[in-house]
């Protein structure tokens, strides 16, 4: 069975762009009461995107796994 867990990923920090590990991935904006709507977003082949709600820019590196994110603490699960 394949492992569909989709990792979420909150900028409690507030900078303007996150290394990840990922190309897929929940954005809550910040941990909750300060998420906004609970949004996939998906890279493809491009190694960026903009959340349309926090306007937080996500990068993709792939030396970071799906476990670490630079800076360190965005990934929620």
């Amino acid at each position: 069975m394949a492992d569909n867990h989709i990792i979420k990923i909150a900028n409690d920090m507030g900078v303007d762009e996150i290394f990840v590990g990922v190309r897929a991935f929940e954005c809550i904006g910040a941990n909750a009461p300060y998420d906004h709507p609970h949004i996939f977003l998906e890279m493809g082949d491009e190694d960026d995107i903009v959340c349309p709600y926090c306007s937080t820019r996500y990068r993709f590196n792939e030396k970071l796994g799906t476990t670490k994110s630079k800076p360190n603490g965005a990934i929620c699960s």
